[in-house]
């Protein structure tokens, strides 16, 4: 049996998952929280995909979008609006807005979606059974009209 939070539920605020996300930063640098953010992410996306039965379908496109946009977000965690999912070449690109990495950012921020990148690529492996090289290519945060992903088959 686990401990449920009967008054406030699941959900805390991106302000404070945001003080994390710094402080982490402060302590181990920016790669090293880099890493830590990265490899959290996609233990989470793992096991969100194992929970929801969905390792080993090898889902793809718009059925992958609309899965993932329904665990991570506006009526699953929030972490993150999936908006498509593309494949050519051996490589998935993955469209996301709502970011909670980008969230309250200044516009020209150096920030990177590491553990939201992590959690769909985490994801993206249990799904597939296949390994790949994550990498934000994309930020709405310096322009781009999503936070852009692309994982490449290794």
């Amino acid at each position: 049996m686990t401990y449920q939070r009967d008054e406030l539920g699941e959900f805390s605020s991106v302000v404070c998952f945001k003080a994390v996300i710094t402080g982490v930063e402060d302590t181990l640098g920016k790669d090293g929280a880099s890493v830590v953010f990265t490899r959290a992410g996609k233990v989470r996306g793992g096991n969100l995909a194992r929970d929801l039965g969905l390792a080993g379908t090898g889902l793809h496109g718009d059925e992958l979008a609309a899965k993932l946009n329904a665990a991570l977000g506006q009526e699953g965690t929030r972490l993150a609006a999936v908006h498509g999912v593309r494949e050519e070449n051996g490589k998935i690109t993955v469209d996301t807005t709502d970011t909670v990495c980008s969230a309250g950012e200044e516009m020209g921020s150096d920030r990177s979606c590491t553990f939201t990148m992590g959690a769909i690529w985490g994801a993206l492996e249990a799904i597939t059974g296949k390994t790949y090289l994550g990498e934000q290519t994309q930020s709405v945060l310096r322009g781009g009209q999503f936070d852009r992903f692309e994982f490449e088959e290794l």
